[in-house]
This record gives C-alpha cells, sequence and structure tokens, in this order.
C-alpha cells in the first residue's frame, strides 16, 4: 500500500485534478470514491467524463446505482451506492464491468460491494476543509493504482 495527500482549493482545481487523473486512464482502473455529500466526489467523475471526451455528464447515480458512459475508446462505469446495504448489492450487474478489462470504474460510497472488486484499486478519501479547500487523501493497493496515484503526485502540486 502506498499514500499520499493532494489538496484542491476550489471546483476549478478539483476538476483540473480529475482532468489530470483522466490523462493517466488506460482502462482497467479502479478507483473508489469516499468523503461527505457535496466533498466533490461527483464533481471529480464529472471532470473524468469530460476530460475522456464521453458523450453525457455524471449526475449523482444514487437512484439508478450505476451508470454507463463511453467514447469509441473508453467505457467509464459510475456506481453511487449511497444508502445501498451489503445485502442489496447482489444482482446489481458488476459482473459486466469486472469482466471488461478496459473499463474505468469510479465507485462513490463503495463500502457496501468494496468485497466484490479486485483488491488493485486507487482509494480517494475526500476531506472537507475550511472554505473550498479539501484535502484528497489517496491509497493504492496493487501495481496498477500505485501507477495511478505516483502519476498524480509526479504533476503535482494542486
Amino acid at each position: 500500500m502506498k499514500t499520499a495527500q493532494l489538496q484542491t482549493h476550489s471546483r476549478q482545481e478539483t476538476l483540473a485534478l480529475a482532468a489530470r487523473c483522466a490523462q493517466l486512464l488506460k482502462g482497467g482502473e479502479i478507483i473508489f470514491l469516499r468523503g461527505p455529500i457535496g466533498a466533490g466526489k461527483t464533481v471529480f467523475v464529472k471532470g473524468i467524463a469530460a476530460a475522456l471526451g464521453l458523450k453525457g455528464s455524471p449526475t449523482s447515480a444514487s437512484f439508478s446505482l450505476m451508470k454507463k458512459y463511453q467514447s469509441k475508446t473508453k467505457r467509464l462505469f459510475h456506481i453511487d451506492l449511497f444508502r445501498l446495504e451489503e445485502a442489496e448489492s447482489f444482482n446489481l450487474g458488476f459482473e459486466e464491468m469486472l469482466e471488461d478489462e478496459q473499463a474505468i470504474i469510479l465507485a462513490e460510497w463503495p463500502d457496501p460491494v468494496q468485497r466484490f472488486f479486485p483488491q488493485d484499486r486507487l482509494e480517494m478519501n475526500f476531506v472537507l476543509q475550511q472554505g473550498d479547500t479539501r484535502t484528497i487523501e489517496l491509497a493504492s493497493f496493487g501495481r496498477v493504482s500505485t501507477q495511478l496515484l505516483e502519476g498524480l503526485c509526479r504533476h503535482a502540486p494542486l
């Protein structure tokens, strides 16, 4: 496991961090997004989708649990499991995205389904600070996610 911290001081900086992350995504990455409501998780997802040139702008997926966005070369699954209990997480169709080696998976509130996912993932915890500042705590749990973490940190500061 490798850890790091980054900070953003505005919505625009969070979008810029997401765009930087999108440049590093090759397909097959899994990113868990944690933090309180309003911490910037969905803003981060929107920034990645925009930078990847995906059609549609992600919104909170809380009512549909999972949304798929696709371009000619990239597939993004946005999962938002707010209010979902582990017992309710069966038969949600995770098999399709996990079998797709090129899929990029971004999961908000991932705890109910964490055990269904491979260990190699980047976890991002968005911590609200004063004003619009967020500290984003990063933890990687494998080769692919460590490369992503190192790439994000290499292009800091934010």
